[in-house]
């Protein structure tokens, strides 16, 4: 197991789309309240993450075109899973976003990556609801993934455990939580986020530490472990959770990026689901 996690972090490659007009009418929202989104702003956040993705931290940036017709199609991380050398393409949990998977397999396909495709039309998986810590993989049951996803996630990724675990509130299992080092999982302080933290603990043989922060949704960043860089976190800026970012703070060994998500977030959009992440071995 311990060669599994070395290489946890490492990667090469981010795969990021633009963002369509339409989102900002017609994306897809869990709030009641329709909070007008800023589209050159958002689109103003979204360049400076892909700049910090590809600039900053070196990785090769490959960019789809937005698509009109999918407001939601920002959201990479939805479509596809990427573990080694295996992608699976989800069948997303809202009908409307289920054309995404094809411009998300060319690129795929493209990186010579190994593609599982979810066909099975009793299973629905958004990649928001899945969490891999190196070792293993938790996937959240939400209003988005049920159990025939959670299944074939497992099938496709045989060398990991995959352990499931109910969200009760918010969209996504990653809407509180996420990966900030090797074997330490930020987690929001709210009481559902604290529950499905537990069941994670109690389903997993290892010990992981925890780094809680006072919103949720500030749980939500992104960890790499990258040559020449090191330990690397994006997470919320101050502007937007200023108590989190005093928490991420005490991350002394971390090169910390703080990046805007003040557009993305009215329509669900947090830091993880704007890239799908990928160390692709070189050609030898």
């Amino acid at each position: 197991m311990a060669g599994l996690m070395a290489g946890f972090g490492h990667y090469t490659h981010a795969i990021v789309r633009g963002i369509p007009a339409s989102l900002a009418k017609e994306a897809l929202r869990s709030s009641q309240e329709a909070v007008e989104v800023d589209l050159a702003k958002a689109r103003r956040e979204h360049e400076a993450y892909v700049e910090v993705l590809g600039t900053r931290l070196g990785l090769e940036v490959v960019e789809l075109p937005a698509d009109e017709a999918l407001p939601d199609c920002v959201f990479v991380e939805d479509a596809a899973v990427v573990c080694g050398d295996t992608a699976l393409l989800t069948r997303p949990g809202a009908e409307s976003r289920r054309g995404e998977a094809e411009a998300m397999k060319g690129a795929l396909k493209d990186l010579n990556l190994n593609i599982v495709e979810m066909t099975d039309e009793n299973a629905t998986l958004d990649g928001g609801d899945v969490l891999f810590t190196g070792r293993e993989f938790f996937v959240g049951l939400s209003k988005r993934t049920n159990q025939r996803g959670a299944e074939i996630l497992a099938d496709a990724f045989k060398d990991y455990a995959v352990s499931t675990v109910p969200v009760l509130e918010g969209l996504h299992l990653k809407s509180f939580c996420s990966m900030g080092g090797p074997g330490l999982i930020v987690i929001g302080s709210s009481e559902p986020a604290q529950k499905a933290l537990k069941i994670m603990q109690q389903m997993s043989d290892h010990r992981y530490d925890k780094l809680t922060v006072p919103d949720d949704l500030a749980a939500n960043c992104i960890y790499m472990n990258l040559p020449n860089k090191g330990h690397v976190l994006l997470h919320c800026t101050s502007q937007e959770f200023p108590e989190s970012v005093k928490v991420f703070e005490k991350l002394k060994d971390h090169m910390l990026i703080p990046v805007s998500n003040m557009e993305k977030v009215k329509v669900d959009g947090a830091l993880t689901c704007c890239s799908v992440l990928i160390n692709k071995k070189a050609n030898i």
